[in-house]
C-alpha cells in the first residue's frame, strides 16, 4: 500500500502546491480562519470523507475507516496565518492587507488535505484509521490544540504525530527528538505606577523609568544567576513604554515580554522569582505595580515510542536524506495538549528555500519554504501512521 500511497502523492504535488499557494493568499489570523475552515471541510465533503466541523472553534476533522483491522491514529495541521504584511515578491503573495503565512502553517494544511486524499481512495487496504485534525489557531494563546481535545478530537486516537516545516534546516532533514523539543511560552506585563513630575525636579517625583530601567536588567539574572546553569530558560523583556513629553518624569512605566521554560518547576521558579524582584524594586523606588503573568502553551515533550517509530518510519522514504536529533526549541506549540493526552510525537521536516544560504526565518515579512518539502512531510506522516498498527 505504501508505495502506492507515495506514487499518488507524488502525481498530486502540483494540486498540493496549487492549495498552498491560494492559501498562502488569502490567509486569516487565529480565531478568525472561516473561510479556511469551510475551504477545508468543503474540500473533504467533495471526496465523500466524513467531516466535522466547529471543532473547539475553527477546527475542523475528517475520518478515514481502513478496511483492515489497526489502530486510530491522529495526523495534525494548523491553518492560521499571522498578523505580519506580506513583502515577498511572488505570484502568490498575499492578497490581505497586514496579514500573511509567515509560519508554514499553508504548507501543513495543503500536505494534509492531499494526503487524506490519496489515502481515502486506497481505505480498502488501510489497517485501522486516520483522524485528520485541522487545527485553527496555533499562533495565538490560549490557542485552538486545548479547545480541539476538550471537544473531543482524539477520541479513540491511539496515537497522534505532527510535523512543522522547517525553513532554516535543508530540505530532506527529519529532525526529531525524545522528550522535550518545544518550550512552554509565557508571556508577562509589568505596571509600575510612580508619581510623575517635572524633569528638573526628580526629588519631587517617584520616578517610574528608573524603576522599570532596574527591573530590566535585574530580572535578566533569574535565568543567569537563580536557574541552574543546566536547566534552560528565558526571560526576555520585548517592550519597554514610558511615552511621555522631553522634560517631564514618567507616572506610569508598562513593561512586557516573554518567559521560556522546558520543566513546570523552573516555570513555577522564575514566576516566583520575578514577583520578588519587581516587589524589591518598587519598595525602594517607593512605587506600587501591578505584575500579570499568563501561561501559554506547556512544553511539547514527545514519547520515546512514538518518536523512535518515527525516527525507523523516515528512513527510505524518498526524499529524506538527514534524520536527526534536534536541539531543544525555545519556541512555542500547542502541539503539546495533544501529547499531553495520549501518545505521540512532533517532528521538524526540512524546508530551507533552494539556494537560498540564509533563509528568511518564521515569522518574518519575507517568510518562505521550499514546497518540495510538503511532499517529504506528508510521505512520513503517512509511513508513521500506517506502520503504527503493525
Amino acid at each position: 500500500m505504501l508505495e502506492t500511497l507515495f506514487e499518488h502523492l507524488e502525481n498530486r504535488w502540483e494540486e498540493m502546491v496549487e492549495i498552498r499557494r491560494y492559501l498562502h493568499q488569502h490567509p486569516e489570523v487565529s480565531f478568525k480562519e472561516y473561510k479556511t475552515s469551510k475551504y477545508i471541510a468543503d474540500f473533504y465533503r467533495k471526496l465523500g470523507i466524513d467531516v466535522t466541523t466547529e471543532v473547539g472553534g475553527n477546527g475542523v476533522i475528517a475520518r478515514v475507516q481502513g478496511g483492515k483491522p489497526g489502530k486510530t491514529i491522529g495526523l495534525r495541521a494548523d491553518f492560521d496565518a499571522l498578523p505580519i504584511h506580506d513583502e515577498k515578491e511572488v505570484p502568490y503573495r498575499s492578497t490581505v492587507e497586514g496579514v500573511m503565512h509567515a509560519c508554514g502553517h499553508d504548507g501543513h494544511t495543503a500536505a494534509l488535505l492531499i494526503l487524506a486524499k490519496s489515502i481515502n481512495e486506497l481505505k480498502a487496504e488501510l489497517p485501522g484509521a486516520l483522524v485528520f485534525i485541522h487545527q485553527h489557531a496555533e499562533e495565538y494563546a490560549p490557542g485552538g490544540a486545548k479547545s480541539m481535545v476538550e471537544a473531543g478530537c482524539l477520541e479513540g486516537v491511539d496515537a497522534v504525530f505532527g510535523t512543522h516545516l522547517w525553513a532554516t534546516e535543508p530540505l530532506g532533514t527529519i529532525q526529531h527528538r525524545v522528550g522535550p523539543i518545544m518550550a512552554a511560552a509565557d508571556r508577562f506585563e509589568i505596571i509600575i505606577q510612580g508619581a510623575g513630575g517635572h524633569g528638573a525636579q526628580p526629588h519631587k517625583t517617584k520616578d517610574s523609568i528608573v524603576a522599570a530601567s532596574q527591573l530590566v536588567g535585574t530580572l535578566q539574572q533569574i535565568v543567569s544567576r537563580r536557574v541552574n546553569p543546566i536547566e534552560p530558560a528565558v526571560v526576555t523583556i520585548g517592550s519597554f513604554v514610558a511615552e511621555n513629553a522631553f522634560n517631564v518624569i514618567a507616572d506610569t512605566a508598562k513593561l512586557a515580554g516573554t518567559v521560556r521554560t522546558f520543566s513546570e518547576e523552573t516555570r513555577d521558579f522564575i514566576t516566583s522569582e520575578m514577583e520578588k524582584i519587581i516587589k524589591g524594586i518598587c519598595l525602594s523606588a517607593d512605587c506600587s505595580y501591578t505584575f500579570t503573568y499568563d501561561k501559554g502553551y506547556p512544553a511539547v515533550v514527545n514519547h520515546q515510542a512514538e518518536t523512535a517509530h518515527l525516527i525507523k518510519a523516515a528512513k527510505g522514504v524518498k526524499g529524506v536524506d538527514t534524520i536527526e536529533e534536534s536541539e531543544m526549541q525555545m519556541g512555542g506549540e500547542d502541539f503539546a495538549y495533544y501529547l499531553q493526552e495520549v501518545p505521540g510525537t512532533f517532528f521538524f521536516t526540512g524546508a530551507k528555500p533552494e539556494g537560498v544560504e540564509q533563509p528568511y526565518p518564521h515569522h518574518h515579512p519575507k517568510f518562505d519554504f521550499d514546497e518540495k518539502a510538503m511532499l517529504v512531510a506528508a510521505c512520513v506522516l503517512a509511513k508513521a501512521a500506517i506502520t503504527y498498527s503493525e
